[in-house]
């Protein structure tokens, strides 16, 4: 079982570029979430600012703007649709108009709150999730336009809520996510990708804080009444909802993490704070871990989100679910495979650039 398990892994990685071209059914591809999606607006933004302002999250140990160790779900998503959205902070100062944002877009932003403003820094113009749609629906709206019917728009948010204590309300949280979702959906959006959250009770952060069980009943919380009202969103023919349980996915991680390659899912690679790194876990076993830091999760765990986020797009991009079968049948193969291949100069020459340049770019 155990060598049938390989051997997918590897035919799913030597179809995975075919499939790319086949599954980019997507015109455009636009994100709207906090630091789980952020692929460099508050990087950018803070660098921007220079001296003393600390660059949020530092290069290294986090990788090229992102808060992880390599690419996120978003990177991992717009490979496979052929869509490489840009942070919106490379638009310049809103308000925006519509011509610019017929491209694919990442509105995220490390520390957004769900509603209005950042958890983390509350005094910058940074906006939380529902802000971030305004902004980019507002030009729409005012110019009775349409947004592009055939892009793909996510939404993943709350977390920051509830760690940072801004708004420990699931029902006002919720809301928030809600009206974003029917913002995008009266401006002309019809595929809607929206996340759940993981269980915040199990993170590092949480374990190391005595946070478990209350983050825990606000993710259940959350959760529930997400689901719950989207009914409102799916039961209506003109919108392609697509939901993404990451709550389950990464309970069945944290269950059972040999099975995708884990051996790590309690403490971080990286202690401290984005201003005070105390210590970063050695680079060859960053990915043993599933969290990279106290919150967020390594880029292994991230290509996991992607395949679960490809597996729920539904007809005609039915190819996503067998990449997205791929992506996660491939983690644990890679992960033992660049380790054998480091170990030693023979397995080194047996390695080939494609399967390398999974793991590493």
């Amino acid at each position: 079982m155990h060598t049938k398990f390989v051997a997918v892994g590897f035919i799913f990685l030597s179809i995975m570029l075919p499939l790319k071209a086949v599954a980019a059914s997507f015109s455009n591809f636009y994100i709207f979430g906090d630091s789980l999606s952020d692929t460099g607006n508050v990087f950018n933004f803070t660098q921007s600012l220079g001296n003393p302002v600390p660059i949020i999250p530092p290069n290294p140990p986090y990788f090229n703007g992102r808060f992880s160790n390599n690419k996120i779900w978003v990177d991992y998503v717009g490979d496979a649709l052929n869509l490489q959205p840009i942070p919106s902070i490379a638009l310049g100062i809103p308000p925006f108009n519509s011509t610019i944002l017929n491209q694919s877009i990442n509105f995220a932003v490390g520390g957004a709150s769900s509603g209005v403003g950042n958890a983390v820094v509350p005094n910058a113009p940074l906006p939380g999730v529902l802000e971030q749609v305004g902004l980019f629906t507002q030009p729409f709206l005012a110019t009775n336009q349409q947004t592009d019917p055939n892009a793909l728009y996510a939404v993943w948010g709350g977390g920051n809520d509830y760690v940072f204590g801004t708004n420990p309300d699931p029902s006002q949280t919720v809301q928030n996510l809600l009206n974003a979702i029917s913002l995008l959906s009266t401006s002309g959006a019809k595929n809607i990708m929206v996340f759940n959250l993981p269980d915040l009770g199990r993170t590092p952060f949480a374990l190391a804080n005595g946070q478990s069980q209350n983050l825990t009943d606000l993710t259940i919380g959350h959760n529930s009444r997400l689901a719950a009202n989207l009914n409102i969103f799916s039961n209506n023919p003109e919108i392609n909802l697509i939901y993404v349980d990451v709550f389950s996915l990464f309970n069945r991680v944290l269950d059972n993490p040999g099975a995708f390659g884990f051996t790590n899912v309690t403490t971080p690679c990286v202690v401290g704070d984005f201003v005070n790194i105390i210590s970063v876990c050695d680079n060859n076993q960053q990915n043993d871990f599933l969290f990279f830091d106290g919150v967020h999760p390594t880029t292994y765990a991230h290509r996991l989100v992607a395949g679960a986020a490809l597996a729920a797009i539904p007809e005609p991009s039915a190819a996503l679910g067998m990449l997205a079968l791929g992506v996660l049948g491939t983690v644990k193969v890679l992960k033992r495979q660049q380790k054998k291949l480091m170990s030693t100069s023979a397995h080194r020459v047996l390695a080939t650039p494609s399967s390398r340049s999974m793991i590493e770019n």
